[in-house]
């Protein structure tokens, strides 16, 4: 990616700027026949949540002001999908970009983000899932170097409906 980015942790004041990425990457997937995100699916208290059990980063971009353009979950456990683990790995939720003004490759330079947090808390393991219906994200995920290692079938969602889940992983090299 030749576009100069920077990254920093995400804050309470950030929490409307979230939620609007979240919504603009749900309408693109609404609109493009995408059965994964919905508008509204995720409120500032969701975001508010994953800051006080986790980290959630912010991609700006330079070229725009520091305009926030991608953004990204990073959870040190995830039973709901993987069942209990060591602490082995850290995962990945909620990779979105903002489809209009995010440069080309934003998407992986976010995944890169991720994966360089990970090892550097000492784990040596990138977890993600997908929603087992979207071969496109799957496909997008093994491109970016992630292997399927299972599914989840009955994933819960918020609403307390269930799901299935692809499991990818990715081993890391400790900086």
């Amino acid at each position: 990616m030749s576009a100069q980015v920077t990254f920093r942790q995400a804050d309470d004041h950030d929490l409307d700027l979230l939620v609007g990425l979240f919504d603009r990457a749900a309408r693109w997937m609404v609109h493009h026949g995408i059965d994964q995100w919905k508008p509204g699916g995720k409120s500032a208290e969701h975001f508010r949540a994953r800051m006080a059990a986790g980290e959630v980063w912010l991609m700006e971009l330079m070229e725009r002001g520091g305009r926030a353009v991608g953004a990204y979950e990073l959870w040190w456990d995830d039973e709901q999908a993987w069942g209990p683990q060591p602490p082995v790995a850290g995962y990945v939720h909620r990779l979105m970009t903002d489809r209009e003004a995010a440069p080309a490759g934003a998407g992986r330079a976010l995944l890169a983000h991720a994966e360089g947090r990970i090892a550097a808390g000492g784990r040596a393991v990138a977890r993600l899932d997908c929603v087992t219906g979207n071969p496109r994200l799957r496909t997008y995920y093994e491109a970016a170097g992630y292997g399927v290692v299972g599914e989840e079938p009955g994933k819960l969602a918020a609403d307390g409906t269930r799901y299935g889940v692809t499991l990818l992983e990715k081993a890391l090299t400790r900086p």
